[in-house]
Parts: C-alpha cells; structure tokens; sequence
C-alpha cells in the first residue's frame, strides 16, 4: 500500500508530503516541495546513493539544489536575456546579479507540487510556473513521473506545456555517491560524448562544441573522475555533447565505485548531461545518517537541454509553444557487481 506522510511545513504554510516507493531492488523517500528525491537506496548496498536532509528547514536554508527539479529552465542563461518572435525578455539575475540560474530564487525547485498519482513504486507530481514570476512568459505546467523499475532503474519522465511562447528545460538535480560514506573520490566516470562545452567566467558556454579528445573532459571510456590538470583537479561544471537535438532514449553514462561495486548507467532522450562534480558544495550541517558533505561529496548527472540553448546559433531548440509536449526521459540504473 502506497505510503506518504507529512515532512514539515513550508515557508508559505504548505503542507509538505513525503512519499515512499519501493520497487526494482530500489526505495525512495520523494517531497512534495522542489520535486525532491530525498533518499533513494539500493539492496544489498546500505549507504543512501543521494545527498539530502533529514529534515525541511535545512533543505530551505542549506541545500544546493539537492534532488531537485530547476526550472522553469534549468541551467545558466546568459545575462537573464533571450528573444522569441523578435520579443525581448528579462528574466531575474539571481546568480551573481549576472546570470539567470535554475528558474530564479522562487522557480519550481522552491514550489509545492501536487501529488496527482501514487502507487507503491511510482508518483506523479505536478506544478504550474506562473506567467510573469522571474520574468518567464506564460503558465507552465511541469509534471513530474518518477517509478522505480525492474533491474534497478528509478525512470524520471518531465512533460511541459504553456500556453504562450516560452523557454523550457527542467532536470533531475541529484547529487550522486555511490561510496559507502560520501568522497567520491575513487569514482569511475564514462560519458559518450564527443564534444563538450567550454566556459567563460560566468559559466557561459563559448565558442562553441569543442572535441573533448585531448582535454582532461575526455570520458567517453571508463576513467577516474578525479583528473588533475596543471596540479590541480579539474572542477567539472560542464555540458557535455551527448547529441545535436532530442533523440530516442539511449545508453549514455556509466559511473561506478570499484570500493563499493555500486555502478550507475544513466539512459536519455537529452541533448547534453551537465556533469557537476561539487566542487563548490561545503554544506554546513550533516546531511542523511548525520554524513558531512564537504566538497566532493557527489557529483551530479542533469540530462538536459544545452546551456543558454535559445542565445546561441546551432544549439538544440530551446523553445516551447501553445500546443506541444517537451517529454524529457531519463533511467537512473543501479546495479551491485
């Protein structure tokens, strides 16, 4: 019988829900409140494979867009600026005051989404961006499909829609270990991709897709994620090419713990996957079963759009209309070997 319980109360008076799922060798603990993966375990591997909270307040006060949902476009956009149909729009800077970051101070990862289904192994959550809040065109409706399958595989499914011209692009924000503590440090890391984006000061792609071959972002066979480039280790916060435009769901990323044996296999239909290492995490207060999450600690996989897709020539399209869906589907494997 499906479970859910009360979390703790938001900072308007929300009730926020916890859900339990179970299913596929997997559990998951899943909030109302950012679309939250709380907790999410594997048999035979004690360790939660997620960084999170135990309770909300520190979620509110000191997380890192953990296990969240960003958005209404997730990602940087350069300068809060972008065009549709020859209109210009700003949105909010909330990054530096210089670039717009996952959706604003209040975008969906900082809303209370409605539950509209829940199973033993799946929940449907849902929310609706309003049209003007940062700056975004348009009411748009973000839902949210994540189950636990056989052979391991929690399977997140985002469906968008609006009802005027806008930008979309939302994604799994968790923060992996797959360790029995939380330093990934000996962590493997491969990704098919021929091509990534460089970055300029402000985290902005530039220049293009450069080849990955030769450069410390060359994953595309299985090597430690830990690389070091003159003396120092390589802080990744970086898209990754994965394909030119949205395609069908395919195998794309494989990252493991040879001290655990926990593997990851990551399967999309996106564009790009922004491999972020932690480098810039220090959270101040324990995180679950009391764990410290200093630097490092676990790195995320968002499988996305490209950054800052809409101001720049040759991205993938970045632009969602009255009328369509933008389906983005990703299966988060685990396995024990």
């Amino acid at each position: 019988m499906a479970r859910s319980e009360v979390f703790g109360t938001g900072p308007n008076g929300e009730t926020v829900t916890r859900v339990f799922l179970s299913g596929g060798g997997l559990t998951a603990k899943v909030l109302t409140w950012g679309s939250i993966i709380q907790d999410l375990r594997l048999e035979g591997h004690s360790a939660p494979l997620v960084l999170g909270f135990d309770n909300l307040p520190d979620y509110l006060q000191h997380s890192p867009f953990f296990g969240v949902t960003p958005g209404r476009n997730a990602n940087r956009l350069a300068n809060g600026r972008f065009s549709i149909d020859g209109r210009d729009y700003q949105l909010e800077q909330n990054e530096r005051d210089i670039t717009h970051l996952h959706g604003g101070r209040d975008g969906i990862a900082s809303q209370n989404w409605d539950i509209v289904e829940l199973t033993d192994d799946k929940v449907v959550l849902r929310v609706i961006d309003r049209d003007g809040r940062a700056g975004y065109p348009g009411n748009c409706t973000v839902t949210v499909t994540y189950q636990l399958k056989a052979g391991g595989v929690l399977s997140v499914i985002y469906e968008s829609t609006t009802d005027q011209p806008t930008i979309a692009n939302v994604c799994q924000h968790s923060y992996f270990s797959l360790t029995d503590g939380h330093d990934t440090s000996d962590h493997l890391l491969m990704i098919a991709a021929d091509a990534y984006l460089p970055t300029n000061d402000d985290q902005i792609p530039e220049g293009g897709p450069k080849d990955v071959a030769g450069t410390p972002f060359d994953f595309r066979s299985l090597k430690p994620m830990v690389q070091m480039e003159g003396g120092e280790r390589v802080g990744y916060d970086h898209n990754f090419c994965l394909s030119p435009e949205r395609v069908e769901k395919h195998f794309a990323i494989h990252a493991t713990s040879p001290a655990s044996g926990v593997h990851l296999r990551v399967h999309t239909t996106e564009p790009g996957v922004q491999f972020y290492a932690g480098f810039k995490m220090n959270v101040p207060v324990p995180g679950l079963e009391g764990l410290d999450y200093p630097p490092y600690a676990g790195f995320c996989l968002e499988t996305q759009i490209w950054p800052d897709a809409v101001n720049q020539a040759g991205f993938p399209k970045a632009i969602l209309r009255p009328g369509d869906v933008l389906r983005q589907e990703t299966d988060y494997i685990f396995s024990k070997e």
